[in-house]
């Protein structure tokens, strides 16, 4: 499930009285690999589970994160790291 697939789903799921966190929770077990973290605590996570999708999420909220393919992440750092988000900064 992508993020914009989670969002619709937890859309969906809040419009029928379902809550947004268990609605958006996968069925599989995610790896976490150790928090990356920069200055002032701001810590992310990578992950994947045993289908092989890719994981992103915070160390603030354990059940928010974001998921793709392995592909995808590394297309999405890729970009990330040629300044893609440099506008973001």
């Amino acid at each position: 499930m992508n993020l914009t697939t989670a969002v619709a789903a937890r859309t969906s799921a809040v419009a029928a009285g379902v809550p947004a966190a268990r609605a958006a929770r996968p069925a599989v077990e995610i790896d976490w690999d150790e928090a990356f973290c920069s200055e002032g605590a701001n810590c992310f996570r990578f992950g994947l589970d045993d289908a092989g999708r890719a994981y992103i999420g915070s160390t603030l909220v354990p059940g928010a994160y974001i998921s793709d393919s392995v592909e995808a992440l590394r297309a999405l750092i890729c970009a990330v790291k040629a300044g893609a988000a440099d506008h973001l900064l």
